[in-house]
């Protein structure tokens, strides 16, 4: 199940105007194209996270650029276009006892879900009504 699991960076940014944008402008001039994203901020410092086309060339950019990034492997499924399917797809991870640290879309249904346990995560919706894409598939869309 390993090959499902989609890689997101997060970007720690200081809380000041144009770090988003400048972060967008890097990926946008190394060719790298934005799947996804996630802002959350306090006063000070905020999260950029980031689904992209080419994760480890859009990590080594930002690095290089003096940005901090880490790396976690997600799970990205193509809900059910159905009143519901989000609450579904949540409550099969969420019954077994799997914690559901946060959820953003992506691409039309697309949802990512980051999660304590991938690979648990990963086994429990894999003979479900479920559609798991892959980072290749997030890259071709």
């Amino acid at each position: 199940m390993s090959e499902m699991k989609v890689k997101q960076l997060s970007v720690f940014i200081e809380n000041k105007s144009g770090r988003v944008s400048e972060i967008t402008g890097i990926l946008g001039d190394g060719a790298i194209n934005i799947r996804g994203f996630s802002v959350s901020d306090t006063a000070e410092f905020g999260i950029l996270r980031l689904i992209v086309d080419r994760p480890e060339d859009a990590a080594r950019l930002l690095r290089a650029a003096g940005f901090t990034v880490r790396e976690d492997d997600v799970i990205c499924i193509d809900l059910p276009d159905v009143p519901g399917g989000l609450a579904g797809v949540l409550r099969l991870v969420s019954s077994a006892g799997v914690n559901i640290e946060y959820v953003y879309s992506l691409i039309a249904t697309y949802v990512v879900i980051n999660v304590a346990d991938v690979e648990r995560a990963l086994h429990l919706l894999a003979d479900k009504p479920v559609r798991l894409v892959s980072q290749e598939e997030i890259a071709s869309a």
